[in-house]
């Protein structure tokens, strides 16, 4: 009896477990780019094999508490069961086998992805001026855009020359990014899209994806880079072939103007507090873009 009754209790677990698994899925964020799918699979197998362990000690707490607890006044000690060779073995070959079961799964989402957005990098000359594209990638589909990161404020600069303060892509097309950094790390990191790649200085990075669903994603820095490294983000606009030439034809006519710069406002109360605190470096000025973005629209993710 005592056997069926933990194999139910498994069986239930398991059951529980899988439709966890399906369900952490709808805790992400929406899925916008072909690297989605590979990373939202990986974190599902690992919340689904977190939640059978979790549920597993703690249903083996509560059935103790519960059906094994000692008399209300007996203080003895419990039995020195000692040198159980079985249980030491399987709990060490179980961790085993789902540690090695991740990591090889981990490997294979790796070598997806690289094969969905390759990136490379390069090392870039000192006195190249920012946003310049260093390196033509032959594996690109569309681009490249160079993507210059700064404290604190994001730039990008396409092949017509375009300047802008938010990041417009084509959807289903593989976007060639030439991520550089003009101070410190940074990290380009868009959720919707599940990617992050840290920018290093010095270097140019050629880093490739392909978005998937039209919408307006939010881009994040997710390295600290300073003091307001957490304002240091900006949207990625996913439109349609026909919006995106539409919108680089006519953002070409407008003059450059002063883009996007969260970090300027936040700086400027710091003065006028009578610049308190930790110490800081001011932000750098505004990049001219041709279109500055709008920050107050909404995001989808």
């Amino acid at each position: 009896m005592r056997w069926v009754v933990i194999g139910l209790c498994t069986l239930l677990n398991l059951v529980l477990s899988v439709q966890v698994a399906h369900w952490s899925v709808d805790w992400l964020p929406v899925a916008a780019s072909t690297a989605a799918p590979y990373v939202d699979g990986l974190f599902s197998l690992e919340v689904g094999i977190g939640c059978f362990i979790f549920v597993g000690c703690v249903g083996f707490i509560l059935w103790s508490v519960l059906f094994n607890r000692a008399e209300k006044y007996d203080e003895s000690d419990g039995l020195p069961i000692e040198g159980n060779t079985r249980l030491e073995i399987t709990w060490t070959v179980i961790p085993f086998v789902v540690v090695m079961a991740l990591a090889f799964y981990s490997i294979h989402v790796n070598e997806q992805l690289a094969s969905l957005g390759p990136q490379t990098k390069y090392d870039v000359a000192a006195d190249q001026a920012p946003g310049a594209v260093a390196v033509a990638d032959t594996r690109r589909d569309f681009g490249p855009i160079g993507v210059m990161a700064r404290q604190w404020s994001w730039e990008f600069v396409y092949p017509n020359g375009v300047r802008s303060s938010e990041l417009h892509l084509p959807i289903d097309q593989r976007v060639n990014l030439q991520l550089q950094s003009e101070d410190v790390i940074h990290s380009f990191y868009v959720p919707a899209f599940r990617l992050k790649q840290d920018i290093v200085p010095g270097s140019l990075i050629s880093y490739s994806l392909t978005p998937t669903r039209q919408g307006r994603f939010r881009l994040r820095d997710a390295m600290f880079s300073g003091a307001y490294m957490s304002v240091n983000q900006s949207n990625v606009i996913v439109e349609s072939e026909e919006a995106y030439a539409d919108w680089l034809k006519r953002t070409a006519h407008q003059s450059l103007q002063p883009g996007l710069d969260p970090g300027r406002a936040l700086y400027d109360r710091r003065l006028a507090r009578g610049d308190k605190g930790w110490a800081t470096v001011p932000p750098a000025p505004a990049p001219l873009v041709n279109d500055p973005g709008d920050p107050s629209l909404p995001h989808d993710a």
